[in-house]
């Protein structure tokens, strides 16, 4: 099969396309033939030699957590899917591939409607948002601040927080990606040099919790304006969460939270918006370009 894969640690530059085995589903596995596989920040840091907890790194190794495809081989024991199922799923490694195996409590089926680019961009970002705004208690009449509000994660969050029944959601962004935060439900603020004060203008009787998609100047803001340091996390900034007393909260994965969300998608209340695709050929301008943290949506991709 072909593969998008790293030899050694660094740059965009390290990855590659190369050819290894088929992988083949064990018991209680399938096999699943991807069609799109999305990009994301935890790969990059993957690639430039970070290993997360409890996964064994092998070079090559090849990245991508989140995927979607139609299941081309079923092992013993699985019940529930079949061969020429779509479906779409989680993964720690080993996405970005032609084929990819994966236990079949990781995987859910992909709706008719939802087309293979949003099947393949909804399960990392998707469940990170809601892991962590399940962290910090979002729930009906909170003001809740989402820095980088128009990145993916940014994205998903703030839709989740409007269908939580959050009162106010304010989203830091470019002024370029104003329009689009209203389109989801946010009230849009610059981010930058006097964020606090703007945010206090919108939010004069103050923000119950906050979520950072941004960085260490966004978990400053967010102590500075929420006053229970509980409900402040972040998925960008965990050395500064720790000197801050801030707790620390890291993206969970289960196939029961992916059909919610599958669910609310069909029912028109989750946009999964896209921002650019690449063949797996151009990987590494696909790494390039998430690495550049502006823009908004999901990069993904595409394995014909």
């Amino acid at each position: 099969m072909r593969a998008a894969a790293f030899r050694s640690f660094g740059g965009p530059e390290v990855m590659e396309v190369i050819t290894l085995p088929d992988p083949q589903a064990g018991p209680g596995q399938v096999r699943v033939r991807v069609r799109t596989a999305g990009v994301q920040h935890y790969d990059c840091s993957v690639r430039r030699g970070w290993n997360p907890p409890g996964v064994a790194i092998r070079l090559p190794q090849i990245p991508g957590n989140e995927f979607a495809g139609v299941i081309d081989q079923v092992g013993e024991g699985v019940t529930g899917f079949d061969v020429g199922d779509e479906v779409l799923g989680f993964t720690m490694l080993n996405g970005y591939a032609e084929y990819v195996v994966v236990g079949a409590d990781q995987i859910v089926s992909k709706p008719a409607g939802m087309t293979w680019e949003e099947a393949g961009g909804l399960t990392g970002n998707g469940q990170g948002a809601y892991v962590a705004l399940q962290a910090i208690g979002v729930g009906p009449g909170d003001t809740v601040l989402i820095h980088g509000a128009a990145g993916s994660l940014g994205s998903f969050a703030v839709q989740l927080a409007k269908e939580w029944g959050a009162k106010t959601i304010i989203g830091t962004a470019s002024e370029s990606n104003h329009d689009y935060l209203r389109s989801l439900g946010a009230i849009p603020v610059t981010y930058g040099e006097g964020l606090v004060e703007r945010v206090r203008e919108l939010a004069p009787n103050g923000v119950d919790a906050a979520f950072d998609t941004a960085g260490a100047d966004a978990l400053r803001a967010s102590v500075e304006l929420v006053p229970d340091r509980n409900r402040i996390c972040t998925f960008v900034a965990y050395d500064l969460a720790q000197e801050l007393g801030l707790p620390v909260v890291r993206s969970q994965r289960s196939a029961a939270r992916l059909a919610e969300l599958v669910d609310l998608h069909g029912k028109g209340k989750l946009r999964i918006p896209i921002r650019q695709t690449f063949p797996i050929e151009q990987v590494a301008d696909a790494h390039r370009l998430i690495e550049t943290r502006h823009g908004r949506g999901k990069i993904l991709l595409t394995i014909d």
